[in-house]
């Protein structure tokens, strides 16, 4: 099946996102579609910034929320709803209950952001009850669907399903409006289960074949990436939470087929660049954006010679960050950079041996940012774990070298992934 013929096909049309346009003309925000300078100049290119962490919920998925829960039969919403996040959804959800006056249980990981929870409270009041189970998605999307069908509720699943494809294919429509008086030429898109993806990509392969849709995904939760690579669904074994919005251990059924047809790249984005991003864009856009919503501005980077004179739309799809989160963010950013080192370090057990090692080993601008006997296993030496900041990346060398000139006994915990999540993670 061609890209082209996707767009007309029975797993996904133009007619149901239009549709669900109309049914969410009155309920979601049209999110703005607004130039960065600073990205623009940063990558000698037109770089374009779909809004979608000003929605009211603070991210996307109100759209698909909706547009699923108003398709069903009121009968069949007597029972209430149910459903699985990993908060945004969730947020959607609980708005739409409120809307539309339906009772919601919602299940979300215990490792969900408390900012994203209390958000999940005051968008469902009454209306929503929630559990805290597991530590995936994937967790809480079991238990979620033995709920529904033990007591007969309607399940609304936050991706795969054609209602909630066709109401994220809204975002397609909006940026296409938007853009009327120039040519897309790369579409950035974060992906997790894949409903943003095949909804927008589904629009963007009807109306605007020519642009190139580049699929998003966290290095630690490629399950869609994959899936491609496989040609077939993949369930992973373990994933790395951290990009909590896109953090899945297996797409959808039906939103992988649809991506097959219509994104043209995958990549894997790192989580330690995503933190990166995230304070880029406060620092210099004074822009929010949760780590599933950094992705498509992450991927600038990888793409920056390819993207170089072209017109580029990335899409912002949250903004839901806690700022309880903000120094695992720093550490991150900073690992990811080069900027800072752990070290298990054998110092001498004699006087004075810590004192050197600030004199001749640390450089002028590198900061010891934690220090931490580990054992005195003898009376030669003294392990620690020492963090060490950088200025720059290039001091890194430097330290290195006067630590061998110096005979100092030393272990690169940042080389060492288990010894690393062991005594640092």
């Amino acid at each position: 099946m061609s890209k082209a013929i996707l767009a007309d096909s029975s797993l996904l049309n133009m007619e149901m996102i239009e549709q669900a346009a109309e049914n969410l003309s009155a309920v979601v925000q049209y999110t703005p579609l607004v130039r960065s300078e600073v990205l623009s100049e940063r990558y000698e290119c037109n770089v374009w910034l779909k809004r979608e962490d000003m929605q009211k919920v603070r991210s996307y998925k109100i759209r698909g929320a909706y547009n699923k829960m108003a398709s069903v039969d009121p009968d069949a919403l007597q029972n209430g709803i149910v459903c699985a996040s990993a908060g945004n959804h969730a947020q959607g959800v609980a708005l739409s209950c409120r809307m539309l006056n339906v009772p919601g249980t919602i299940y979300m990981p215990n490792t969900t952001p408390n900012q994203k929870v209390k958000k999940v409270e005051f968008f469902g009041r009454s209306l929503v009850t929630i559990h805290l189970v597991g530590d995936t998605f994937d967790d809480s999307y079991r238990l979620a669907m033995e709920d529904a069908k033990t007591n007969h509720k309607v399940f609304i699943h936050p991706f795969d399903d054609p209602h909630i494809i066709a109401g994220q294919g809204t975002v397609g429509l909006e940026i296409l409006e938007k853009s009327q008086s120039f040519d897309i030429d790369y579409l950035f898109l974060p992906i997790g289960g894949g409903g943003l993806a095949s909804g927008v990509g589904t629009v963007f392969k009807k109306h605007s074949p020519s642009t190139r849709i580049i699929g998003l995904e966290p290095e630690g939760a490629p399950a869609m990436y994959e899936s491609l690579r496989q040609n077939h669904l993949v369930t992973l074994e373990n994933i790395d939470p951290f990009i909590d919005g896109a953090a899945v251990r297996r797409a959808g059924e039906r939103t992988f087929e649809i991506c097959k047809e219509v994104i043209d790249d995958i990549t894997l984005i790192p989580e330690g660049k995503v933190c990166t991003t995230i304070l880029q864009m406060y620092n210099e856009e004074a822009i929010v954006v949760e780590p599933a919503g950094a992705m498509s501005i992450s991927a600038l980077d990888f793409y920056k010679y390819q993207i170089k004179g072209k017109n580029v739309v990335c899409v912002i799809s949250g903004g839901n960050n806690d700022i309880t989160r903000t120094e695992e963010i720093k550490e991150k950013s900073l690992i990811y950079e080069g900027l800072k080192h752990y070290f298990i370090i054998n110092f001498p057990q004699r006087a004075g041996a810590l004192r050197d090692f600030l004199n001749n080993v640390l450089g002028p601008r590198d900061d010891i940012a934690f220090f931490e006997y580990v054992k005195k296993t003898s009376r030669e030496s003294g392990p620690a774990i020492v963090g060490i900041e950088l200025n720059e990346v290039n001091d890194y060398q430097g330290l290195i070298d006067r630590m061998k000139k110096y005979d100092i006994s030393f272990h690169n915990l940042n080389d060492d992934s288990t010894l690393f999540e062991l005594l640092i993670g």
